[in-house]
């Protein structure tokens, strides 16, 4: 046997999915092209890091909408916070997100970008093909993030006035209070945010539209909020 074929005979891969249907799926999936390797699955963000601690894996597959935990509802934010963890704390771990909303990682773009181990995006409507090149490519400890909007560069604190105002729907004082900063800070920040989706009041104002309201769609198109 060559020296890559054993080297994938010792390969353990987790699988993360909370869809039974999806995640037993890509396990056949896996398991065809990769007859001797380790698989095991998961179908929360709890029993995602159990795994990670106990079996050390060379890749992991991430769904974002993913839930805590069993009898929680299956959240982004919440695979988007799962792999801010594995970064932290496993930085080099291979990882792959495998999900229809992998344009929502451009909210952690500056970790993924510092991440020394292989970090591959894959939307769920590639071909099983391109599936396992962006699973190679991890493995092998590359990087490809060409789904992200690399231009895009966001604030935390921006990324939280869009959360405050389109996700719990407060106005500008209310999330001057959440936030403890002045109202004027806010107004400041929507200027900032607006400017960097490039939505300008002069162009919506000739168009008859809403500056919040493009504001938000913009927002949710770039993967910003859900």
């Amino acid at each position: 046997m060559d020296q890559k074929d054993s080297s994938v005979e010792k390969l353990k891969i987790v699988i993360v999915d909370d869809h039974p249907l999806i995640l037993g799926g890509t396990f056949n999936i896996l398991r065809q092209h990769y007859p001797q390797a380790e698989l095991s699955t998961a179908n929360t963000a709890k029993a995602l890091l159990e795994k990670v601690r106990t079996i050390s894996p060379d890749l992991v597959v991430i769904d974002l909408s993913i839930p805590e935990q069993s009898g929680m509802t299956a959240q982004v934010e919440t695979g988007i916070q799962l792999v801010q963890q594995l970064i932290k704390n496993y930085p080099q771990l291979n990882l792959m997100v495998q999900s229809s909303y992998v344009k929502a990682l451009i909210r952690i773009k500056h970790e993924i970008d510092s991440h020394q181990g292989g970090f591959t995006l894959a939307d769920k409507g590639l071909s099983t093909q391109d599936m396992f090149t962006r699973m190679n490519w991890s493995l092998q400890g590359l990087t490809h993030t060409k789904d992200l909007n690399n231009q895009l560069e966001i604030k935390s604190e921006w990324l939280d006035v869009l959360s405050l105002a389109f996700e719990q729907g407060l106005t500008d004082k209310m999330i001057a209070q959440e936030m403890n900063v002045a109202e004027r800070t806010v107004r400041h920040y929507w200027t900032k945010i607006q400017d960097v989706l490039n939505i300008y009041p002069e162009d919506s104002k000739k168009e008859g539209k809403n500056l919040r309201v493009q504001t938000e769609i913009r927002a949710r198109e770039e993967g910003l909020i859900d």
